[in-house]
């Protein structure tokens, strides 16, 4: 397919190599081998936003806090190494490069102590744990027995009604995004049985709620496009979970993807309409002398155009045959 030539400018000549990558690869179509595919490809840590993020990396593979608790990975949210992982993680970085191998390591044998118990194991919590096994399958960890037991700890947790939630209660919602997001990131080679029925049952979850209210309600914070995203779910999260597991041309989606397409700029692109956490929770700490418990990390700025938004926008259009 084509791209109108300004925005194609815009999003590979100029833009980001995490950004080149995937427009060629998921927008474009591109195949594997391309000398425009290898050389975005190529260019992703050495420059830009990965490079930015590898470059404030400490010796010992941590970000921020080089403490050795499991917690100092975590904390304070988002700046630590559990969420630079997940970012670099979605840029494109994989083992292949030995800084994220150093850090992924770090967090895997963090993770799996036996006192902590916490990856896969009796204290494992949902959100942690769909992140952790969406992180490791794109940096190339599916196969590792601790990401592995996960994957089964995830398809444990499913609710009887097909969701998840990250809270011990017996139905899911839509906002506990992150195990039907782990398992549209496995490859196929890692996908059980059990999974399999896990995306299917979750799949109509999701599709029977549309993505963008449950219970009749809508939640503001989901009709809005943020990046990094975190723990926190949006229609366009959403979207782009379903739409990579083959559920683009499902019509209970025709409504979100209407929502996504009125969110369209006359220029072709879509803007960054938040970073989290928001600022109302910024402010509840800061009027009240306290420092907040994290730190807004962001990669573009909030009220302009987006090109990891957009980029992610016409993924899911081209998934969807709106493109």
């Amino acid at each position: 397919m084509e791209l109108a030539t300004d925005l194609q400018t815009w999003l590979v000549a100029e833009g980001d190599a995490s950004v080149q990558y995937r427009v060629l690869r998921e927008v474009l179509d591109r195949p594997p081998g391309d000398p425009e595919v290898e050389a975005a490809r190529a260019a992703i840590g050495q420059k830009g936003w990965a490079a930015n993020i590898l470059r404030a990396q400490l010796e010992g593979g941590q970000w921020t806090t080089p403490g050795t608790a499991s917690i100092d990975l975590y904390r304070p949210k988002y700046i630590t190494t559990n969420w630079m992982l997940l970012v670099l993680a979605e840029l494109g970085l994989t083992r292949e490069n030995p800084r994220v191998a150093r850090a992924a390591e770090l967090l895997l044998d963090r993770s799996a102590q036996a006192d902590e118990d916490s990856l896969g194991g009796a204290r494992s919590h949902l959100c942690f744990t769909g992140n952790t096994v969406r992180m490791m399958a794109r940096l190339g960890y599916a196969d590792d027995p601790r990401i592995r037991r996960a994957i089964e700890w995830l398809v444990s947790a499913q609710k009887a009604d097909g969701g998840w939630h990250c809270f011990p209660v017996e139905t899911g919602t839509l906002g506990a995004w992150e195990a039907l997001a782990a398992f549209a990131n496995l490859p196929a080679t890692a996908r059980s049985p059990g999974v399999e029925r896990a995306i299917r049952r979750g799949l109509e979850f999701f599709l029977n709620r549309g993505l963008l209210e449950e219970e009749g309600q809508s939640y503001p914070p989901w009709l809005r496009l943020h990046y990094p995203t975190h723990y926190y779910y949006d229609a366009l999260v959403g979207l782009d979970m379903v739409t990579m597991l083959g559920a683009g041309s499902d019509s209970r989606i025709r409504p979100a993807l209407d929502w996504l397409e009125s969110k369209r700029n006359p220029t072709g692109t879509w803007n960054l309409d938040a970073l989290h956490p928001d600022i109302e929770a910024d402010l509840f700490y800061w009027n009240r002398g306290v420092q907040p418990p994290y730190f807004p990390f962001g990669l573009e700025i909030p009220g302009q155009p987006s090109r990891w938004i957009t980029a992610t926008a016409l993924a899911v259009l081209h998934r969807s045959g709106r493109l």
